[in-house]
């Protein structure tokens, strides 16, 4: 079936999934190879930003590949041990090491799965772009941040190779496109440490490499309330950023190929392959943007170029061992280095000047209580909160109500215009003379909305107060809705 077809037809269950599967299966087993090589160098840094051997992450990654091809809602998103989930099991793994970390991924993915379950996968509505601005420009703060301690009390020699290291990444792109350039800057620093032997740090010194197949293991923790105490805040984090930064992912795949995805069925399959990962002795993960758009670049588009990506993940690390031992760590710098500057946002910094002032200050709240908590989860919470106070304060403002008096009917109109709730409520009722001189008092309410039962409650107050001063009101030109709302939770008289 065609990639067109593939897109255009009108599957459906079983039918589409199996079109999943079967797209091109050249073209997409030669393009999870690409995303392969793009994986290798991000995912062993990933593991040593979390402090954990690059066998956690290289499992992790083959094994949430694997499970979220099979599983997951996002034909050719790439998943693995990312770098924003790394950062917060980072200090789960200081304080109380790997195999809390293996038990903090368990639950992580329980929590995913029961997420998917609730659809709270729709939260991500209430999500803003000021909001996702600061989420990446955090992310590559921290990330940058995290390199710094590798470039103290370090030879020149450091120095140079990441020097190096940069240069080769983004001057090969100049030349050619074919093979990955943070591939070729492993290959390159890795071959001039070993002609030119030197005092760096190798990979070898961060911990041990896969040597075999994975296997399944049980964190050894105790089975404790105290150990549930440790692990959930990490948990939660991991199961938050995690689904955040997965369902941003497939939002940018289903824009670069015009096709829709089910981000229910992807919160699912997220969890379940965050539980195989942490039994098989991994860390959890999630969707990886640059290796998607490169798996993307290459042509995959179904399930089976993100199986390939891990399957030959696996294969490469399991027989490349002693290579991969000898990659210098300024070679992984400089690759964190690049994706901290490629993720950073800087059109962001231009925007602040032109953008309205409660989107930016949403955009930096975000990004300083990220920075200051290494808590990613936290900071996209508080710029949520802040971002529905700052809407929910500019809708307020938007209330009016014009008072007019008709001396032959001795009436007084009051014409409300607006959206009525909470944060609208109390410049509603100070708009109205509860000791109003008319006899008759019409509230016109043909241009207004009312949400919650704070509006309703302060109409009601207003027409108490006024009737208490033996004035007569009449509410006119309510809708349906706000009719409905209104007689259900008051003794108002809307005509209904």
């Amino acid at each position: 079936m065609s990639e067109s077809a593939l897109s255009a037809a009108p599957l459906s269950g079983l039918a589409r999934y199996r079109a999943e599967w079967a797209a091109n299966p050249a073209r997409e087993i030669l393009a999870g190879m690409v995303g392969t090589f793009a994986l290798i160098p991000e995912v062993i840094a990933f593991s040593f930003a979390a402090g954990v051997d690059p066998e956690v992450g290289l499992y992790a990654s083959f094994v949430i590949s694997v499970v979220i091809a099979i599983a997951g809602g996002r034909p050719a998103m790439i998943s693995g041990a990312a770098g924003s989930v790394a950062l917060v099991a980072a200090a789960l793994v200081r304080a109380h090491g790997v195999q809390y970390l293996l038990a903090a991924t368990l639950l992580a993915g329980l929590l995913q799965m029961l997420a998917g379950a609730a659809r709270l996968h729709l939260l991500m509505r209430y999500v803003s772009r000021p909001v996702r601005t600061g989420f990446v420009n955090a992310l590559a703060i921290l990330i940058f941040s995290a390199q710094l301690p590798h470039m103290f009390h370090v030879t020149w020699h450091t120095y140079a190779l990441i020097a190096l290291g940069l240069a080769i990444i983004y001057g090969v792109p100049r030349l050619f496109t074919a093979i990955p350039s943070p591939l070729i800057c492993i290959l390159a620093l890795t071959a001039v440490a070993t002609i030119w032997p030197m005092p760096v740090h190798t990979v070898a010194d961060l911990g041990r490499l896969p040597d075999s197949l994975p296997h399944l293991v049980w964190p050894r923790v105790p089975f404790s309330l105290a150990t549930l105490d440790i692990i959930l805040p990490f948990a939660a984090a991991m199961a938050m950023v995690g689904l955040l930064e997965s369902m941003m992912t497939a939002s940018v795949v289903d824009d670069m190929t015009e096709t829709h995805s089910s981000k229910r069925t992807e919160c699912v399959g997220l969890g379940l392959a965050n539980v195989a990962a942490g039994l098989f002795g991994g860390i959890a993960g999630c969707g990886m943007i640059g290796q998607t758009v490169g798996n993307l670049r290459y042509g995959g588009r179904g399930r089976l170029s993100t199986f390939i990506a891990g399957a030959f993940l696996l294969l490469l690390m399991v027989a490349l061992r002693p290579w991969v031992a000898r990659v210098p760590v300024a070679a992984l710098v400089a690759i964190m280095i690049m994706v901290s500057a490629s993720t950073f946002s800087w059109s962001s910094l231009r925007d602040l000047r032109t953008h309205p002032r409660g989107a930016s200050l949403v955009m930096l709240a975000t990004v300083a209580v990220v920075v200051v908590t290494h808590n990613l989860a936290a900071g996209v919470l508080v710029g949520v909160l802040l971002s529905g106070l700052l809407f929910a304060a500019s809708v307020s403002r938007l209330v009016t109500v014009a008072a007019r008096y008709d001396a032959a009917t001795d009436t007084r109109t009051y014409s409300v215009t607006g959206q009525l709730f909470f944060a609208s409520a109390d410049l509603f009722a100070e708009a109205f003379d509860t000791h109003d001189t008319a006899r008759h008092i019409r509230i016109d309410l043909r241009h207004a909305h009312f949400w919650d039962i704070t509006a309703v409650g302060t109409l009601r107050d207003i027409v108490a107060r006024m009737e208490s001063h033996g004035l007569a009101v009449e509410l006119a030109g309510l809708n349906t809705a706000s009719a409905t709302l209104i007689t259900r939770h008051s003794d108002l008289r809307t005509g209904l």
